[in-house]
């Protein structure tokens, strides 16, 4: 009788691609299914993906626009903060998902074989549905505030949407590896996320930071918000630069989350 042994790779190849495609129904199947969960028992159902930034967007309008009077490049403060909270929400919330996906789904794990990269991935994907509900918004605060962005400012933010899906997943890759085994992740994650929130100009123009504004690039989300106001808004000239930092640095991010998440993987249903 022939064996077949089945074993997770310790390093990411051209056959991980091809096994993710085989598996692309699996993918379908695990983002339907999160998104289903999420709003299923909720009053408001999917609404909640505008309600949180609306929200968040008018108490930070109110403190740090109306208060503490914090400068916005000359455009109204709630559209200003509501471009950078679209995409950090976008950010943090795939990041806390990709981070828990793993200590979530352990009974399937440990039962069944299947790319294990798919579950991360397909926390990610979700994202995207928020994204664009909560995007109806920005729509109306457009309208409202009378800014009409240029055609060739939106080409740019699928890229930006590409910047912070690496972000998210080579990060969170990294997370839900070592959250299998120290559970301390899921706890430290939320300060660690908020901590983030205000290392991010996402409240507050970069420029604010004045020499120290260079720290801040390194933060790849810097350059997505930075540019996405900066192509919808059209207050700033495209800083390239900045979304070419964004850009190594989430590749970077990228390559070392799928080392980890690889170098692990097979400990995986051993030890949640």
């Amino acid at each position: 009788m022939e064996t077949t042994v089945i074993k997770p790779r310790k390093t990411f190849s051209l056959k991980d691609v091809r096994e993710l495609w085989q598996y692309k129904e699996l993918l379908y199947f695990f983002s339907w299914r999160d998104l289903k969960v999420r709003y299923k028992q909720t009053s408001i159902g999917i609404a909640w993906a505008i309600f949180q930034p609306f929200i968040t967007m008018v108490i930070f309008s109110i403190f740090f626009g109306s208060l503490a009077k914090v400068p916005s490049d000359g455009v109204p403060y709630p559209i200003f903060v509501y471009v950078g909270l679209l995409f950090w929400q976008f950010f943090s919330t795939a990041l806390s998902d990709t981070s828990n996906t793993l200590i979530s789904n352990q009974s399937i794990i440990t039962k069944v074989y299947f790319p294990r990269l798919i579950l991360p991935i397909s926390s990610v994907m979700t994202k995207f549905v928020d994204f664009l509900i909560a995007t109806l918004i920005l729509i109306g605060l457009m309208f409202y505030y009378g800014y009409m962005p240029h055609l060739s400012g939106l080409l740019i933010l699928p890229l930006l949407l590409i910047i912070t899906f690496m972000a998210s997943t080579g990060l969170g890759l990294f997370l839900a590896s070592i959250n299998v085994k120290y559970r301390d992740v899921r706890y430290a994650l939320p300060f660690f996320v908020q901590i983030m929130l205000f290392l991010t100009p996402v409240i507050y123009p970069a420029s604010i930071a004045g020499k120290y504004s260079y720290l801040l690039a390194l933060n790849p989300m810097t350059g997505v918000i930075q540019s996405a106001r900066a192509a919808i808004l059209g207050a700033t000239p495209i800083n390239w630069l900045l979304i070419i930092i964004s850009l190594v640095v989430t590749f970077i991010l990228m390559i070392f989350g799928i080392y980890i998440f690889k170098k692990t993987e097979r400990y995986f249903a051993d030890i949640i």
